[in-house]
Parts: C-alpha cells; sequence; structure tokens
C-alpha cells in the first residue's frame, strides 16, 4: 500500500510540475505581440515535432491516407500540421484578441465568416439543432464565433488528461465558449437535455471512439462515435457542418455550411451508420483540401500498437 500511494503521489506530483510549465509558457507567450508568438510556437513545433515518436505515427498515417503523394510532400504536410499544432497552442492565449471579426466594418480583418444568414437564422429562430466540426485549423474559434452571433449552443469538449490542466482549460473556455459538457459517461445526457429545451449542440467527430460504429475514413477501416446521429434520431434536429480555416498572414476563416440531409431508412428512421459515414465523408474531404491543417499525430486507425 505504501508503494502504492507513493507512485500515485509521484505521478500526481509529474502531472501538477508538466502543468505548472505550460502554464508558465502561456504566460510568457501572451507578454508577446500575437503574432510574434503564435509564429515562434509555429517554428518551435515543426522543430520539436518530428523529434517525437508521434511523428512516425503522423507519416503512417499520411502515407495511409495519400499514397499516390512523395515521400517529399507527405513530409511537408507533416511539417504543416505540428506548426498547426504549435500555432494553435499559441492562439489558445490570445482568441479574445484574434477574433475580431466585426460586419459593420469595410475592411476584412483576421477573420472572416462565411454563412452568416445561417447564424442569424439559427439565431431568430430557436429550434433544437446540432453543429458538428473537426480538428482542423483553429476549431476553437467555432464556438467563440457562436457565442458572438448570440447563438446558445452547448459545446462537448475533451478534457485534457492532466486534470490540472483541464481545470485552467474548463475555466478558459467557458468565460469565452459559452455552455460547456466535458466528454463523459454522462455528457450525452446533457446534449439531450439542451436539444429538448430547443437549444443548439456542437460536437467534434473525428475523434477515435473504441465501441463506436464501424465506417471508412480515407478508405480505412475506423470507429465512428454514433452519438450525433442517435440525438438525431431522437429529437429530429437539423445539422450543420462547421470549420475553420487557416488563410495567409494569420487570418481564419469560419464557415457555417448549410443543413446536410441526414441518411434513413425505408421506413423514415435515422440509419445511424450511414449517417456516421456522413460524417466521415465530410470530414475526409475538408482535410482533402488543406492536409496540413489536420491533427495527423492523432491514431484515428488505431495503428499505433503495429508501430
Amino acid at each position: 500500500m505504501l508503494i502504492t500511494r507513493l507512485v500515485l503521489a509521484a505521478d500526481r506530483f509529474r502531472q501538477w510540475a508538466i502543468a505548472q510549465f505550460v502554464l508558465l509558457l502561456l504566460s510568457v507567450l501572451k507578454l508577446l505581440p500575437p503574432d510574434a508568438a503564435i509564429d515562434f510556437m509555429d517554428r518551435v513545433a515543426r522543430w520539436i515535432g518530428p523529434k517525437t515518436r508521434r511523428h512516425r505515427l503522423t507519416l503512417t498515417n499520411l502515407r495511409n491516407a495519400f499514397p499516390e503523394k512523395s515521400e517529399a510532400e507527405i513530409e511537408t504536410i507533416a511539417l504543416e500540421s505540428w506548426g498547426n499544432m504549435g500555432r494553435l497552442a499559441a492562439e489558445y492565449v490570445f482568441l479574445d484578441r484574434l477574433f475580431d471579426f466585426d460586419p459593420a466594418r469595410a475592411e476584412p480583418g483576421r477573420v472572416e465568416v462565411s454563412g452568416i444568414p445561417l447564424f442569424m437564422e439559427l439565431r431568430d429562430n430557436p429550434r433544437p439543432f446540432i453543429v458538428f466540426t473537426a480538428h482542423s485549423g483553429n476549431f476553437e474559434m467555432l464556438p467563440v464565433a457562436g457565442s458572438a452571433f448570440g447563438l446558445e449552443v452547448t459545446v462537448l469538449f475533451r478534457p485534457p488528461n492532466n486534470p490540472y490542466l483541464a481545470e485552467k482549460v474548463f475555466e478558459f473556455r467557458k468565460a469565452r465558449m459559452g455552455n460547456l459538457v466535458p466528454s463523459h459517461a454522462g455528457s450525452s445526457f446533457a446534449l439531450a437535455r439542451q436539444l429538448e429545451r430547443g437549444g443548439g449542440v456542437g460536437v467534434l467527430v473525428d475523434q477515435k471512439f473504441r465501441k463506436g460504429l464501424k465506417t471508412k475514413f480515407f478508405g480505412r477501416d475506423v470507429q465512428t462515435n454514433p452519438l450525433l446521429a442517435k440525438l438525431v434520431r431522437q429529437f429530429n434536429c437539423e445539422v450543420y457542418p462547421a470549420r475553420c480555416i487557416r488563410l495567409p498572414d494569420g487570418r481564419f476563416r469560419l464557415e457555417l455550411e448549410p443543413a446536410v440531409e441526414i441518411p434513413r431508412r425505408a421506413d423514415g428512421s435515422v440509419d445511424v451508420t450511414a449517417t456516421a459515414q456522413m460524417l466521415n465523408d465530410k470530414v475526409e474531404s475538408w482535410v482533402r483540401e488543406y492536409p496540413g491543417q489536420w491533427l495527423w499525430y492523432h491514431d484515428r486507425w488505431h495503428i499505433k500498437r503495429s508501430l
């Protein structure tokens, strides 16, 4: 028992130390001008990323997804993906200052928004709806945009594994993104209550889900979370794709697309598996368009054990 307590205490201290280092780094970054801090983290991530074990997984995922691309092209996308991660970490500190969208301004700012009429229509005609996105670009900006447009959206998010970082991240997100639901066993009930009240829900749909539905992503087997499809089946709500695209010179475009048509069976009921596949197909189309803006180090295909 003593050894167990010592091991647990050592692990808690390790996580606390990591959290303090990360928070200190973010605090230092906040002292810099946003563009300088973001560019710095981009360069750091491109230098550190290839030296990590995750880089091997990144390259394998890219080769499997794009067998037609050369090794030079694969390496270029991998570095862009690491740079995207570095930028995302730094941008987290400056979200309040980066989101400068103003529809009344003549000149475009750092952020442009596509689909404004949809934002306004959802706000002015409240009803249950789901917005889905992927880990592409700065996906954290989408709930910030929803809050800026006055949309009541409850966002499902996965907290960091580090409990000390998770607490700080939750506080930061809640102040800027509205209602938040940490991903855990009871999260589906919280989302269902929001839809039942006639509100909106936001979810990421490109995460690995070990007990998910058997589907395809880039032509390879994956398991996809059936949550969105089951919520649609229960509440018959509209589903909107949304994404963030990085543009040159540190700019962004946020896109809210028209509602998708949900696959249904002959009796009119929601086809849960086909809906999950439809989500994968939409995300794949986004990733193919901007492959360097997706998180390729993520073990979406559950192949890390074979490396």
